[in-house]
């Protein structure tokens, strides 16, 4: 089918993405295919160490400046344009004032980890397991609910105004979703199921805000905005270049790279390789707890069809221990260099490097673990160490997929990865020899932005159904493996050991 409807009009798909460092807007044609895009950084506030916040009110002009940038550079006006899709950074989070629409504070970013000892607090003596049953969630300061709990605590007024019903919470979804239709004029205060499975107050099973855990954590329920699913018209833009057309989506971040690589079939995953790693499993309609250190998340639900769930594993350190082995040691200047140096050598030269820089995410969840370079001998090279630092990424990876099948009984049958360290041919063939499975990278690698432009297309029958979705996708390489089983097994029993001499490495300082 062609961009053009019957009347002759050329028909888009805008989807805004409201990012950790920037704003983007990108512009989609009916076979998924970019035709514009435009993108504006936001400042980062670091107060403190550990603190890290931005201005929402920033951010929103930054949305608006971009969503007008794509349309210029697309050359379509608001008449082409059927549908608004919204994914955002997850779990960062703000309060404004209902009546004025302004923040009343910057928002807290979800690297932010101030809230730690009021999560410990919030533990009482069960420990970080204690919401984990109704929400899939450990107790951690990555989550939205005690960054609320925060905000009331520490800036004067705030529970006050919250009590009397002054004030709006939301993660930047609900903030964009807000401001565009209407604002204090009308706007409507929503969020969708994948981003209010990232607040610890969301019970999965009823997909509703649960009233015990938000009086625990002291969260005021007239904050929180009404949960929809993650494909459906809220409401319309009102004013601005967009003005009467549909906002029909919403998805975070990794959630909607599941749902643009078309990851609809139960088993099938997602791994987006950028600073750090998030690799996303579809479990189908089932809730998996996870007792292997994964979290258990919604990954998508399209109108009122039932939600989809995921389990998620998250790993801190990836493409930055490229940018630390660049910036840090100096042993390549620039990160592609690192594929040629690491290719100049046959193996790691018995070298491990595990990046537990601020302690290990899944599936350890150690924050007392620091990194370490273990096996050296003279042998070793800076190009074997080039080497050990790619397979770090892909030995991370292989961890969580191991605990995906522990959790879930389900192999996972391929990978699709998207994201920045993709583009290292030499780290994809490792990913699939380590994990023994296919590893494919999609033709349009702005997986995140496509997927909330698909959830919005399908929510006004810009697309019929995932089918058609499906039929979009298209691969641009693919990497099998081809590493023998018993020198794989031998490796990863070498990586492992090296994982274990990195835990407890700050003596009761955790």
């Amino acid at each position: 089918m062609s961009d053009t409807s019957t009347t002759g009009q050329r028909e888009y798909i805008a989807a805004i993405d409201q990012g950790t460092t920037s704003s983007r807007c990108i512009v989609f044609d009916h076979g998924g295919n970019i035709v514009a895009i435009e993108q504006k950084e936001h400042e980062q506030f670091l107060p403190k160490p550990g603190w890290v916040e931005h201005d929402a009110a920033e951010i929103w002009t930054n949305v608006q400046e971009v969503l007008a940038g794509a349309l210029t550079k697309a050359k379509i006006s608001k008449e082409n344009v059927k549908a608004i899709g919204i994914t955002n950074q997850r779990e960062t989070t703000m309060l404004w004032d209902k009546a004025t629409g302004e923040p009343v504070h910057h928002a807290i970013v979800w690297q932010d980890t101030r809230t730690d000892a009021l999560c410990k607090e919030l533990g009482r003596n069960v420990g970080q397991d204690r919401f984990r049953r109704q929400t899939g969630l450990p107790l951690a300061s990555y989550f939205a609910g005690p960054k609320i709990r925060w905000l009331l605590d520490n800036v004067e007024g705030l529970q006050e105004r919250a009590e009397r019903g002054e004030l709006l919470f939301g993660t930047m979804d609900s903030w964009v979703i807000w401001n565009l239709t209407g604002g204090p004029d009308g706007g409507v205060h929503v969020t969708d199921v994948t981003n209010a499975s990232r607040t610890l107050l969301m019970d999965l099973r009823t997909l509703q805000w649960d009233e015990k855990i938000c009086n625990s954590i002291g969260v005021p329920m007239s904050l929180l905005p009404e949960i929809r699913s993650s494909s459906e018209v809220y409401g319309t833009a009102k004013g601005g270049v967009l003005d009467g057309v549909p906002v029909a989506s919403a998805l975070g971040d990794q959630q909607a790279a599941l749902f643009g690589q078309t990851c609809f079939s139960v088993g099938e995953g997602k791994s987006t390789y950028g600073t750090g790693t998030f690799l996303l499993m579809n479990t189908g309609t089932d809730i998996i707890n996870s007792y292997a250190g994964l979290v258990t998340t919604v990954g998508y639900r399209i109108g009122d069809q039932p939600a989809v769930f995921a389990l998620e594993g998250s790993i801190a350190v990836t493409g930055s221990l490229v940018q630390w082995m660049r910036d840090q040691l100096g042993l390549i200047s620039s990160a592609p260099e690192i594929e040629e140096l690491a290719r100049s050598v046959d193996d790691n030269g018995g070298a491990y490097v595990v990046p537990a820089f601020s302690g290990l995410f899944a599936p350890y969840w150690q924050s007392d673990a620091r990194g370490v370079i273990a096996g050296l001998t003279r042998y070793v090279t800076k190009a074997h160490i080039a080497r050990a630092v790619l397979e770090a990424t892909a030995w991370q990876t292989r961890e969580i997929v191991d605990a995906m099948r522990k959790d879930s009984g389900t192999e996972l049958t391929t990978l699709k990865v998207d994201g920045g360290m993709t583009a290292n041919n030499l780290l994809m063939q490792n990913i699939s020899d380590f994990l023994d499975v296919p590893v494919v990278r999609p033709v349009v690698a702005e997986t995140t932005c496509l997927g909330a432009a698909y959830a919005a297309g399908l929510a006004v029958g810009f697309w019929e159904n995932i089918e058609d979705l499906r039929d979009n996708w298209s691969q641009d390489a693919e990497w099998t493996p081809q590493m023998d089983a018993g020198e794989r097994d031998k490796q990863y029993k070498y990586w492992l050991k090296a994982v274990q001499r990195t835990m407890g490495w700050l003596e009761g300082e955790s």
